[in-house]
């Protein structure tokens, strides 16, 4: 049965991995963070470019111009996939630091009731040593009344 003391320390370093897990998830939840509002920027460019160049292209332009817009157009999407992809990876990151902080958390509960279960424990292991030492003391001192009385002596201690 481990004592106190090594249920104290192991309570220790299960506090120091729960405040490691707690910064590991405001990490993932800034990158999270970041990472939708980078995507949010990209679309809402996206939205601007498209209406700017749609208003341009109602009046005759060249054919340069238009390959021009539409590489753009496709280098821009594929910079919007590749920042969606990076949305869905920081989410599922934030996800799991989530996860590993419920559990250091839940480690953290069970140690601290296990300290609160051993504490009660040795409490009452401790009254009971005090009552047999107590009534011990009572005994004693009832056999030694007891026995002065027959003797005739003064019962007072």
């Amino acid at each position: 049965m481990p004592t106190l003391e090594a249920l104290n320390q192991l309570l220790d370093h299960e506090r120091r991995t729960r405040d490691e897990a707690l910064l590991g998830l405001r990490d993932a939840e800034t990158t999270r963070d970041t990472a939708d509002s980078q995507a949010a920027q990209l679309d809402a460019y996206r939205g601007e470019t498209v209406q700017r160049w749609s208003t341009r292209f109602r009046e005759p332009g060249s054919v340069a111009l238009m390959q021009c817009y539409q590489g753009f157009m496709q280098r821009l999407d594929q910079a919007i996939g590749q920042q969606q992809a990076a949305v869905r990876v920081a989410h599922q990151q934030f996800d799991q630091a989530q996860a590993v902080l419920r559990e250091v958390e839940r480690r953290v509960a069970s140690v601290e009731k296990l300290i609160e279960r051993r504490s009660q424990q040795l409490q009452r292991r401790q009254a009971r040593r005090e009552q047999v030492l107590s009534d011990e003391i009572a005994l004693r001192l009832h056999t030694r009344r007891q026995a002065d009385s027959r003797h005739g002596a003064d019962p007072t201690p």
